[in-house]
């Protein structure tokens, strides 16, 4: 009796080997996670996903420093390195770029979006996408995913990308958003000059009509009390009265000497007359100088006073126009230049998207999603056996 047992083909294990592989690959798991993530991004990247153009653009805004009186100052003025940042006005072109308003008129000057909606772009993305909002908040909101702004703080110099779905449009955009920001920052130059000249030039003013005031009240004062200056004119009074006094002494020294020698003289009466007329004279005099009422001595405190606020005021005048001069020269010194250092390109190829590495990067994440949920459903596997 022949008892040799008939072995299997040798076909059979590589048939089970195929067989396990098959069932490996169609496990819901790998197919959910792996299979059919990576097939649709094979499809949509490959057949579906419209070409996006980036054009790049950089630009800084400086403002002229003035002339140091170091070497290395000297040098670096020379060199053209030296400049002030002004990085307040940087942060507002950037904020200005990606807002609203620069979106309007960019969408009125180049039909922005018009080139969002055109039907050459896919349909993930074109505006309005797939939640069909077409409201300028979703257009805003979708815009902001096209323009992308990098900010150096070391050199402070802006980077600008604009996407677009032609190489001429993303030049366009860049372009004309540079545009918008060179005529904000002259809007800013404008009103920061104004806003100089605008106060100095009101300090002027007011020092002017202060100035006119006082000179109306010193002109009042004068022509009232009949006087053009109390000490001037209290002078010319003083000399007078020394002139007077000096006829006085001589005539009493002629009547003292003639009531001596001759005391019956027909001229002792005269000379009697003659020195007391003197003497009122001095008095009448000297209370016009230093009298109560209507003297120059009670003039010159108000007068004082009014010359006091007339000094004062022809001083602020020149101050405040000094300050003027200065504002201007300020206002002049301070104006801020938006500067292309790098001109919007015209892309002479697609950079987005990145097919192959999206693609992979699809795969990659299935295989950690389906090694992570094998994991999880063959450790609850060993808790229920």
């Amino acid at each position: 009796m022949d008892t040799t047992v008939e072995s299997p083909p040798a076909s059979e294990p590589a048939q089970k080997g195929h067989w396990r592989r098959l069932k490996w690959l169609l496990n819901p798991i790998f197919v959910c996670a792996v299979l059919l993530p990576t097939t649709i991004s094979i499809i949509y990247f490959g057949l579906i996903a419209s070409d996006v153009y980036v054009s790049e653009s950089r630009f800084v805004v400086r403002n002229p420093q003035r002339q140091s009186s170091s070497g290395i100052g000297s040098l670096l003025q020379s060199s053209g390195l030296s400049f002030t940042r002004s990085q307040d006005d940087t942060y507002s072109v950037h904020d200005y770029v990606t807002s609203r308003d620069a979106l309007r008129e960019l969408d009125q000057r180049a039909q922005v979006r018009k080139a969002l909606s055109s039907d050459k772009v896919d349909r993930f993305n074109r505006f309005p996408g797939l939640d069909w909002d077409d409201s300028f908040e979703g257009f805003f909101r979708h815009y902001r995913k096209y323009v992308t702004i990098d900010y150096d703080t070391v050199s402070s110099i802006t980077t600008l990308y604009v996407r677009a779905y032609t190489a001429e449009d993303a030049r366009k955009f860049n372009d004309l958003l540079l545009q918008m920001g060179e005529r904000l920052v002259n809007n800013l130059n404008t009103r920061s000059r104004q806003d100089l000249i605008e106060v100095a030039q009101k300090e002027v003013r007011d020092a002017e009509e202060r100035d006119k005031a006082a000179a109306l009240a010193m002109s009042g004062f004068r022509t009232k009390q009949s006087l053009f200056d109390p000490e001037r004119q209290a002078g010319m009074k003083l000399q007078g009265v020394a002139k007077i006094q000096e006829e006085l002494i001589t005539a009493e020294a002629e009547l003292a000497q003639i009531r001596l020698l001759s005391p019956n003289s027909p001229q002792l009466g005269a000379l009697k007359n003659r020195v007391e007329t003197l003497r009122k004279a001095v008095a009448a005099e000297n209370a016009k100088v230093a009298g109560a009422e209507g003297s120059f001595t009670s003039k010159t405190s108000a007068y004082d006073r009014l010359l006091l606020e007339k000094t004062f005021a022809d001083r602020q005048l020149a101050t405040a126009l000094a300050s003027l001069e200065s504002a201007r020269n300020e206002a002049q010194r301070k104006q801020l230049y938006l500067e292309r250092l790098v001109q919007p390109n015209l892309p002479d190829m697609a950079a987005e998207p990145r097919r192959m590495r999206s693609v992979l990067v699809v795969f990659v994440l299935g295989m950690i999603v389906f090694g992570v949920v094998s994991l999880i459903v063959a450790s609850i596997r060993e808790h229920t056996e």
